[in-house]
């Protein structure tokens, strides 16, 4: 890839479907280039560009494991060599591998906790060194009410969301005088892939507003968080639950 635009850039990880898909379309609204990340799911980070494309807008789809080192310094090369003007990252790679704690295996206790943190780390250094030098930027990491609150079943999801939140908040005070912004979004529970099997009339009785969250509500605090409109938000967790606490 060449150095193809000069456009303000967004870099969404994890952007083939869910949460991640609605949050490309909407910053594409909001005038960004949007680099589309994905694992696995070729066919589906191309359905999320056909969208952002529909907006207006324009974009690439890059393959790349956030949790793996070497792989992703090699992407985010590409990425930079592309769209020099980066003024965004949204981290918002997971996955879930859901057992009780006293049965899970390493396996499953590593891949959760490595595509969240190994990767905010992966993903976020690198960007956070060219926003130093432009004194310019938006880090949103996608979280989870689970990093708030816990959850049965989820000891290595809610641990990597919690984590995820103390390191944001972390970074947040390094780089504040620095001109960049680092906010966390924690959803709820919210209609995608992830919850299909889950028992969504239990769930909704435990939700004040008695309903599942769309991805696009979510993606709109993003944008905002994103936005001038945010200009004096930074290392703050915004929750998006329906009033769960």
């Amino acid at each position: 890839m060449n150095n193809t635009s000069q456009m303000p850039a967004a870099l969404v990880t994890g952007g083939s479907k869910g949460i991640g898909r609605a949050i490309c379309v909407e910053l594409a609204r909001s005038g960004y280039a949007v680099i589309v990340n994905y694992l696995s799911d070729e066919a589906g980070a191309r359905e999320t560009l056909a969208l952002v494309e529909q907006q207006g807008g324009q974009g690439i789809c890059l393959g790349f494991d956030v949790s793996d080192y070497a792989a992703t310094q090699q992407a985010m090369e590409k990425i930079f060599g592309a769209y020099p003007a980066l003024e965004v990252l949204v981290n918002n790679a997971g996955r879930i591998a859901d057992e009780l704690f006293v049965m899970m295996t390493p396996d499953k206790w590593r891949s959760v906790v490595d595509v969240t943190l190994q990767g905010f780390y992966n993903v976020t250094r690198p960007v956070l060194e060219k926003m130093v030098v432009r004194k310019k930027g938006s880090v949103v990491s996608i979280a989870s009410v689970a990093g708030i609150m816990g959850n049965r079943g989820q000891a290595n999801y809610a641990a990597a969301k919690a984590g995820l939140i103390g390191a944001s908040r972390s970074v947040a005070s390094e780089v504040a005088r620095l001109g960049i912004r680092v906010n966390v979004v924690a959803p709820g529970l919210i209609q995608t892939g992830m919850i299909h099997d889950a028992p969504v009339q239990k769930i909704k009785g435990l939700i004040p507003m008695a309903r599942l969250g769309a991805p696009e509500e979510v993606a709109r605090v993003v944008r905002f968080l994103c936005s001038e409109d945010a200009s004096y938000v930074t290392g703050q967790v915004i929750s998006v639950n329906g009033g769960m606490f």
